[in-house]
């Protein structure tokens, strides 16, 4: 059995000004670097480290990987985040004025797309989308460590997918360095806990609701 703990990046600078990133790529800021460290030190003993392919994702595992002693860092590019489209380089204000009705929180109320879902802007990668190679990408990496613990650095997004893929109740929204393992054996996969690598002092203060 491999145990996978997929964590969420470290602060971006997209992150800092509230914007949606999806498979956009800006780097961390000096925050994020920090938590990254941070998140090393509390993750204790662990045989691999592999990381998406969007900068965020792979300094954050870089940081991490030097703190532990554990190089070289394996890219995955089927871990990165979902394609926001036409969100990406928004804030949730711009999504407002120029997507109105797609966000929950929307003063003018939530527009449902014909198929009754959330009505999402051009260029949205679907959930069924983003589970094809997010899957695949978990049952490689149980080839890869058979019996052993594999840090997997990703994004909020994709975390939320699996969680929703694999029958999680609905939760709260992932802070940067927060994690979900997950228990792959052969074809099978089984959610395990979620957890906090961060303390307080480190936590990014902007509401972690964008992707």
């Amino acid at each position: 059995m491999t145990r996978i703990l997929l964590v969420r990046h470290g602060e971006s600078t997209w992150n800092a000004d509230g914007r949606w990133q999806g498979q956009a790529d800006p780097p961390l800021t000096d925050r994020g670097r920090r938590q990254a460290a941070l998140a090393a030190r509390a993750v204790g003993s662990i045989d691999a480290i592999v990381a998406s392919d969007l900068e965020r994702a792979r300094e954050t595992a870089s940081i991490m990987a030097g703190e532990l002693g554990l190089e070289p860092v394996l890219s995955e590019p089927r871990l990165r985040e979902r394609d926001a489209g036409a969100y990406s380089g928004l804030t949730r204000d711009d999504i407002h004025r120029q997507y109105p009705g797609h966000l929950p929180d929307d003063p003018q109320g939530v527009v449902l797309a014909p198929d009754g879902s959330q009505q999402r802007p051009p260029g949205w990668e679907h959930e069924d989308d983003v589970w094809a190679r997010v899957e695949i990408a978990l049952l490689a990496l149980g080839r890869l460590a058979p019996a052993g613990d594999v840090v997997a650095v990703t994004h909020g997004g994709v975390v939320y997918t699996v969680e929703a893929h694999l029958g999680a109740a609905p939760a709260g929204r992932l802070a940067n360095l927060d994690g979900r393992w997950v228990q792959v054996e052969g074809d099978r996969m089984v959610l395990g806990d979620r957890i906090a690598l961060l303390g307080d002092a480190e936590v990014t203060t902007t509401e972690p609701d964008r992707i």
